[in-house]
This record gives structure tokens, sequence and C-alpha cells, in this order.
């Protein structure tokens, strides 16, 4: 074993190198499979990611219509946070109402919470009553509107008075 001839050089090479070819195509092979699945994978993930994917625009649009809803607090504070958001509202709208009264409640029995209504007595244009009902959704304590009346005045046919119910959730 001491004098290899050149013949024997070149076989050792050769054969070198066919094991070296068949441990990548073996190894190789795997691997590319491997590398394929996870790029079909990758493609289907994709393909779920784009029909669940909103458009930045279109989910802004969406969020403004969704109104902003509280979690119920105990009755006490949330008739203060309720009557409070609502005077708010009142004011933005330009409505002049009388002092808002909490009227007696009822408890739900499957859900636990009472609701609570506020009634509003107010004089005001029909413009202003328009823009407190557009905004009312803004109202994060609101429920429902239970009751609604609108009677015309005869002598300022462009004032109007309303009684407004709203309601709320408590604890």
């Amino acid at each position: 074993m001491d004098k290899l001839s050149g013949k024997d050089i070149r076989t050792l090479k050769i054969s070198a190198v066919g094991v070296a070819a068949i441990i990548i195509f073996v190894f190789g092979s795997k691997w590319i499979d491997h590398w394929s699945s996870a790029r079909r994978s990758l493609e289907q993930v994709k393909a779920k990611l784009e029909l669940i994917d909103v458009d930045k625009t279109k989910q802004a649009g969406l969020m403004s219509i969704v109104p902003v809803i509280e979690m119920p607090q105990k009755e006490e504070t949330q008739v203060i946070l309720f009557r409070n958001k609502l005077n708010e509202q009142l004011k933005k709208a330009g409505v002049s109402s009388e002092p808002l009264q909490v009227l007696p409640g009822s408890k739900t029995p499957r859900a636990g919470y009472k609701m609570v209504r506020l009634k509003c007595n107010a004089k005001c244009r029909l413009t202003q009553v328009l823009d407190l009902l557009a905004g009312l959704n803004e109202n994060p304590y609101l429920v429902g509107i239970e009751e609604m009346r609108l009677r015309c005045d005869q002598q300022r046919p462009q004032e109007v008075e309303m009684e407004l119910t709203v309601a709320t959730f408590a604890k």
C-alpha cells in the first residue's frame, strides 16, 4: 500500500467523488422535499391570511360604525357615569334640558344585570335633536333608547319639546 499507481489514485478520487455525489443526492433530495413542502405550507398559510386580512381603511370604517361599550358597573357608579356622559352629549348637541331623572329599573333574570333608565325633558330645535341622536352611539354606557316623544310648539314651530328615555345596564 506504499505505492499507489496513478490509475489507483484516479480510481480512489473517482470513487470518493461518487460516494460524495451519492451522499449529496440522498440528503439533498430529502432536503429539497422538505423545502418544497415547507414552501407549499407557507403558500397555504399566506392564502388563509389573505382571506382573513382586512384592508386598514375598511377596518377603520367598520370600527367607526361599531359602538364602544363599557362593561356594567355597580348601579351607583354606572348611573353617575351614564348621567355625566349623557349630559356631555346634550351640551355637545346644544340641547338644554331639565335635570335628568333616574327611573326605577328592573333586574333581568338571565344575565343578572339591572336596567337603569334616565329620562330627559328638554326644549330644543329639531336639528339639535337629530344631532343628539346621531351622537348617542358614542356613549359607551348606552344600551338603547326606550322612549322618545317630540311635541311641536304651536307658537314657535321650529322648537320642539322632547321627552327621551335612555337605558343602561348596571350590576
